[in-house]
């Protein structure tokens, strides 16, 4: 039987009505080959999350394109799960977007998520000073992202994400309005509301919208569940961030203690894991790791060359 594609995947995903579909953040190959072995369904290579932590960059549309399709490829590769890409505002006009859908794709990237702000003024995600651009601008910018990728591979999935809540330029009503719009005219497979103020206004945007939609957190007060995204007719959590301020919490109070106690602080490390091992991010037997290069050694060098591995050291 063959196998079906990361693309075709992210589909079936989000077609799904039983469950909610959990997005979150993989830091790096490794923490993505974890999140992997504890059930992770889908992951988000965010521009600030993910290629801020490699590059040190602010989410302010400084990241290239190459860059982040660099990052979120390894990642894809690393895993069977698939993965969506941050592409900003496409990194230029037309021609740019369908660069950059031609080179997730070719990375092996499921889906791209792309924003209506404009590219000379592009800010993080609840950051003051948000625009939009005309609605006429932004379809232009989908439409070539849709048509690029049913050229390539019609499975990989095209996000928009819009900003129009909250942006000085706009209003709740021409959000609503361009989440349509993105879905009818322009022919995505997914949209987002980045900036609910209410259960309400999550309601309204289903009512409004045919097809796959998830939110950001925004100006809700908390994050919403998975039974409270089922009973608003969504099937897709928007949680990135989570991993990020996991690990960074988990790093920062072990450097604390190693500070304050040294290897002592390591030692009561190890015991603590002890009856309960913590998984190793190693490639599988099929990834390019010490098993394959083992193989290839035998294959290629003869059986001489592996006798190393069973000599005694002195």
């Amino acid at each position: 039987m063959t196998a079906i594609s990361k693309g075709q995947r992210l589909r079936q995903l989000l077609q799904r009505k039983d469950r909610v579909l959990t997005v979150l953040h993989p830091p790096s190959a490794t923490h993505a080959r974890i999140m992997e072995q504890a059930g992770c369904e889908c992951g988000f290579v965010g521009t600030s999350g993910v290629v801020g932590s490699y590059t040190g960059l602010s989410d302010v549309g400084t990241a290239t394109m190459t860059e982040c399709v660099q990052i979120a490829g390894w990642i894809a590769d690393s895993v069977d799960f698939p993965i969506i890409m941050d592409g900003d505002t496409g990194h230029g006009g037309i021609m740019a977007v369908r660069r950059m859908v031609r080179e997730c794709i070719r990375a092996g990237i499921a889906g791209v998520r792309i924003d209506d702000q404009p590219i000379e003024g592009k800010r993080r995600t609840q950051s003051a000073g948000v625009e939009v651009v005309p609605v006429e601008h932004a379809i232009a910018r989908y439409r070539a992202a849709v048509d690029m990728k049913n050229e390539l591979d019609p499975d990989f999935v095209i996000m928009s994400q819009c900003y129009a809540r909250d942006a000085v330029n706009s209003s709740l009503d021409d959000c609503i309005r361009r989440l349509q719009l993105y879905r009818s005219e322009a022919g995505v497979d997914w949209v987002q509301l980045e900036s609910p103020h209410s259960t309400d206004e999550i309601r309204q945007a289903r009512a409004a919208v045919e097809g796959p939609l998830s939110f950001m957190k925004g100006k809700l007060p908390r994050y919403l569940g998975l039974d409270e995204h089922l009973a608003l007719g969504v099937n897709i959590a928007w949680y990135p961030g989570f991993t990020h301020q996991v690990m960074w919490a988990a790093l920062h109070d072990f450097m604390q203690d190693f500070q304050a106690r040294g290897i002592a602080a390591w030692e009561d490390f190890e015991r603590a894991r002890k009856d309960r091992p913590y998984p190793r991010p190693d490639p599988g037997p099929g990834g390019e790791g010490g098993e394959m290069q083992r193989m290839l050694e035998e294959r290629y060098l003869g059986e001489a060359a592996v006798r190393k591995y069973g000599q005694p050291k002195a």
